[in-house]
């Protein structure tokens, strides 16, 4: 437990280190093409979480019950607004540096696949998802250093007390929780994953933070079941 985590913090740090190195050196092809590469390790991680599922009517109702309510309230947009403010008010108030530590917090911890990847670490102790998202955010790291600076580097630490706070609640829960339960959240935020990595892939978008009552759908219906 935790080790996902301590993975993507360092893979923050380390890629902040690079960025500030190379400064706006890295050719964007590189960048592309390694995104690329880890949104098809996303996809194969998503399909293998699915196969967990012992009643896929429990999925099916899931995702779509989870996201008409995500809809209704519009969590994404919710999200999406939040961020837009912190780092508007930041960003006019405190320069670069604040500039460069929020923008990279919100990336890095707002966001599904963070809240998926900490869930699935700490219910079944699997840090799969969280190493992808190391890589991912590690290259932006990279990006967000090169251009705006060392504040990218302690954006760590929100990572470290959010996800780490995911993960260890939802392990002081899996004792509550049967197994099927667990299998029918894990293919259900399998699936999530998957859309997650069409997004990166610009296959598609799909509005995933919607979908995140899902996961809560699945358990219930697992449980009544």
């Amino acid at each position: 437990m935790l080790l996902g985590t301590a993975a993507n913090v360092a893979a923050i740090v380390l890629g902040t280190l690079v960025g500030l190195l190379l400064r706006q050196r890295l050719p964007q092809r590189i960048t592309t093409i390694s995104t690329q590469g880890l949104g098809l390790v996303t996809a194969l991680i998503g399909a293998q979480m699915m196969m967990h599922t012992q009643n896929v009517l429990i999925v099916l109702v899931s995702i779509v019950a989870g996201g008409v309510v995500g809809e209704l309230v519009r969590i994404e947009a919710r999200l999406d607004a939040f961020g837009a403010r912190i780092e508007k008010r930041f960003s006019r108030q405190r320069g670069t540096f604040a500039k460069a530590f929020v923008t990279s917090s919100l990336l890095y911890c707002v966001g599904p696949i963070a809240i998926l990847g900490a869930l699935q670490d700490g219910l079944r102790g699997d840090y799969s998802i969280l190493l992808t998202k190391s890589g991912l955010d590690g290259i932006a790291s990279v990006a967000f250093a090169s251009t705006l600076g060392i504040g990218v580097l302690f954006s760590a630490l929100p990572v470290l007390m959010y996800q780490g706070g995911i993960t260890v609640a939802a392990s002081l829960l899996e004792p509550y929780l049967t197994t099927p339960i667990v299998n029918e959240m894990t293919a259900t935020g399998g699936l999530l994953i998957l859309g997650i990595a069409l997004n990166i892939l610009q296959v598609t978008k799909i509005r995933i933070g919607n979908m995140l009552p899902a996961i809560l759908v699945a358990a219930i219906l697992a449980g009544l079941l």
